[in-house]
């Protein structure tokens, strides 16, 4: 048994997310999103070594010490799977622990709006699920893959770093491939990927401009594309894709987008009102003429302010604050809580109040 096990071990137990070990710091554990130091020593570089040397393959070892960081999952029999990323800091080794559910949530049990089973119902084109780190993004494409396996028989091509979820067939085939492990890199693994008869491929994250083509050629084939971005909102998220391309391509990517983007999910973590979980805060925004043209025209700038009009009322489209609001009312997290998340604490806190509500309800959600 490694000595790190039993940190991990203390994770799984306290229902905490999250392991952080760290040279010149004590262990600590994410609950709920705040990090709670453990009852251990300041660990001296030497420890920290020790503890994550131990559970590294040589050939992680290897890419450590050339590229200063790794990533890789790790099984505990009888505890659980991790996520790790393993790092050179300023004080000698760090490592982040993630806990990876043994089993993938539905749409309905994550409280994500059903307008997600839509989107994984097309045929083709690029969906996005945004948000910061530890916003749950992973847990939300492992949903919507979920639904897709249950529901048809169609072929699922993944590309992750490493492999999370481990997905058993249903109707669909499933086909997972870990960078560094299956394959060497993110876009060696979508021109494969095109050869391999998929019709959804989904990719852990879209990080540069030769990704992002490669998704959107794979999209233009006639292939659902499911990918992720670490931004804080839908806009934020498409203004990405385009800035990741040279000047010249943005006018023609823009072009593309305005076709084939079908959706972009934006998330936040909200603590819940009873202190015993978190919900995912959404805001959704889907296909439509009016969206289309302000990518197209270059005006992404203005799709937050799309999301507060009343325009695309019952169509499954809504803003953040909107989705907060709702929550609020439903009691599942606290005003406070809210306006932690909220792009507009203000507003909200009117809404709750009943005195200037009306954008954030005109998107068609419930009062």
């Amino acid at each position: 048994m490694a000595r790190i096990d039993s940190f991990l071990s203390l994770v799984v137990d306290q229902n905490a997310s999250d392991l952080h070990l760290h040279a010149g710091a004590r262990p600590q554990i994410r609950y709920l999103g705040d990090l709670i130091p453990l009852p251990f020593r300041v660990l001296t570089d030497q420890e920290t070594a020790r503890f994550i040397l131990e559970i590294l393959s040589p050939e992680q070892q290897i890419q450590l010490e050339r590229d200063k960081s790794t990533d890789f999952a790790y099984v505990l029999d009888g505890v659980g799977r991790f996520r790790a990323n393993v790092f050179q800091q300023s004080r000698g080794l760090g490592g982040v622990f993630r806990v990876i559910n043994d089993r993938s949530m539905t749409i309905d049990e994550l409280r994500l709006p059903p307008v997600l089973r839509d989107l994984t119902a097309m045929q083709n084109g690029l969906v996005l699920v945004t948000g910061p780190t530890g916003s749950g993004k992973t847990t939300t494409l492992t949903a919507m893959i979920d639904e897709i396996n249950r529901t048809s028989r169609r072929h699922v091509i993944t590309i992750e770093d490493p492999v999370e979820y481990i997905h058993v067939a249903d109707k669909a085939i499933i086909t997972q491939r870990e960078l560094g492990t299956h394959t060497n890199n993110t876009a060696m693994a979508l021109r494969s990927a095109l050869r391999e008869a998929p019709d959804v491929l989904v990719v852990g994250e879209l990080r540069d401009f030769e990704s992002v083509g490669l998704a959107l050629s794979a999209a233009e084939t006639g292939v659902l594309v499911l990918g992720t971005l670490h931004t804080n909102s839908a806009a934020k998220a498409i203004d990405r894709l385009i800035s990741a391309c040279p000047e010249d391509a943005q006018q023609q990517v823009m072009g593309v987008l305005s076709v084939l983007l079908k959706g972009v999910v934006a998330q936040r973590l909200c603590k819940l009102s009873t202190g015993d979980g978190r919900v995912a805060a959404v805001e959704v925004l889907l296909q439509s003429y009016a969206v289309a043209h302000l990518i197209r025209e270059g005006k992404v700038y203005q799709l937050d302010a799309y999301l507060k009009t009343g325009e695309h009322a019952g169509t499954g489209m809504q803003s953040l604050d909107s989705s907060l609001l709702a929550y609020i009312r439903e009691g599942l997290i606290t005003l406070e809580e809210g306006l932690v998340h909220a792009n507009e604490p203000d507003v909200l806190r009117a809404a709750t109040l009943g005195t200037g509500g009306g954008a954030l309800l005109s998107d068609g959600m419930s009062p």
